[in-house]
């Protein structure tokens, strides 16, 4: 719900019943990411997008139900073959949708959560998308300190789960993950399917991911008019002051004259791992500190530019103020992937490629030359999860 967080919370301080869809599960080539959301107020009106069209017309007429019953309501869509012209996603991939009611100033979590969301404030929410008819639709709204709403108007009869809730919600939160969530009645974590489990979807709500860009270089202005759009809040950092000017980098959030390791050791606790950190000074007296610091931190990405003598030389120099082979190994260098680019825009597509690949783990092959599954990190997620589930099981 983030992309339509505005509007959502437009409606809700005028008080005006609506109703969202949201993907909680996907398999196969489906278009949008667990998260994505469509919503549908009481006039009509719709925002957002779970399918990028192919089943927005259903969902739309799902959320007007909802509006009229109050009733949420768990629907899958996938391809039929046996009728080319059924509901469904012509890409052979499934998605399950869920749709909420909501009527402001009658359910506590949905209330704080919409509010939480808009105002930019860190938070979880964990809603009920499977499980006994009493519980479906249940929210509660997860904050780093504290938490809003509850399973079960009788809370006495959910304690352990709710606990449980709140607890693995402020995991995801802290590591800003969006995902399903299956748990027993008594609050332990089970196998998708068994009997007597409640489904949750949990979505994190968390600032914007860091990007940040060390050199004032003509190329970096790409990279942060890249960065952007990827979603980063991008921060632009070099020690020239007549080189770092918000005249010359107008679509950086920040721009910062300091040391780039100075400006690191700054910031350590508003980085994270989903941070990117793209060094193009490709100049040792800046690069070496600032990269003795930032390959020894839990950031998602660090790359460098240079040349490759240059970036044989950077890791000599490495080497000789204490870094490991496998913190250096950590270090993307020369930056970016093999697209052939010269000018700086292409370079940035490059560094962004790489940064999504890294991110997404993909294979940089084109999609033409492979036969397995597109999207990467879903599976991986998924064979991640499968280990956990069965320990869990154990």
């Amino acid at each position: 719900m983030q992309d339509i967080a505005e509007q959502l919370h437009a409606w809700h301080a005028a008080g005006r019943s609506f109703a969202v869809a949201t993907v909680v599960g996907v398999s196969g080539s489906a278009p949008r990411d667990p998260g994505a959301a469509l919503a549908v107020d009481a006039a009509g009106e719709a925002i957002g997008s779970v399918s990028g069209g192919c089943v927005e017309g259903a969902v739309y007429e799902l959320c007007r139900a909802a509006i009229e019953s109050g009733e949420p309501v768990l629907e899958r869509f996938g391809y039929s073959d046996e009728d080319a012209f059924a509901v469904g996603l012509t890409c052979g991939g499934v998605l399950d949708v869920f749709v909420q009611p909501v009527v402001p100033g009658t359910d506590e979590a949905l209330d704080a959560g919409i509010a939480f969301i808009a105002s930019g404030t860190p938070v979880a929410l964990a809603r009920v998308v499977a499980g006994p008819a009493g519980l479906l639709g249940a929210t509660v709204a997860v904050t780093a300190d504290g938490h809003h709403g509850a399973l079960s108007p009788a809370p006495s009869t959910t304690a352990q789960l709710e606990r449980a809730v709140v607890a693995e919600a402020r995991a995801m939160l802290d590591a800003g993950r969006t995902g399903r969530l299956v748990l027993g009645l008594d609050g332990r974590p089970c196998d998708d399917g068994r009997q007597g489990t409640v489904t949750l979807f949990v979505e994190s709500y968390v600032p914007a991911p860091r990007m940040l860009v060390f050199g004032a270089i003509d190329f970096a202005a790409a990279v942060v008019r890249i960065g952007r759009f990827l979603g980063y809040r991008v921060t632009v950092c070099d020690a020239r002051p007549v080189f770092a000017t918000a005249r010359r980098f107008p679509d950086a959030d920040e721009v910062v004259v300091d040391w780039p390791h100075r400006y690191l050791d700054s910031q350590l606790d508003r980085i994270d791992g989903r941070t990117v950190l793209c060094v193009l000074t490709h100049d040792a007296k800046f690069d070496i500190p600032l990269l003795e610091r930032a390959l020894r931190l839990p950031v998602g990405y660090v790359g460098a530019m240079g040349s490759r003598r240059t970036h044989r030389d950077r890791n000599a120099r490495l080497r000789e103020v204490g870094l490991t082979d496998a913190e250096i190994g950590r270090l993307r260098s020369p930056i970016g992937l093999d697209l052939g680019a010269r000018t700086p825009e292409e370079t940035a597509v490059s560094v962004a490629a790489e940064i999504v690949a890294h991110r997404r783990g993909g294979s940089c092959l084109p999609l033409s030359a492979g036969h397995g599954p597109i999207h990467h990190d879903l599976t991986r997620a998924e064979a991640a999860e499968r280990p956990r589930e069965r320990s869990h099981a154990a």
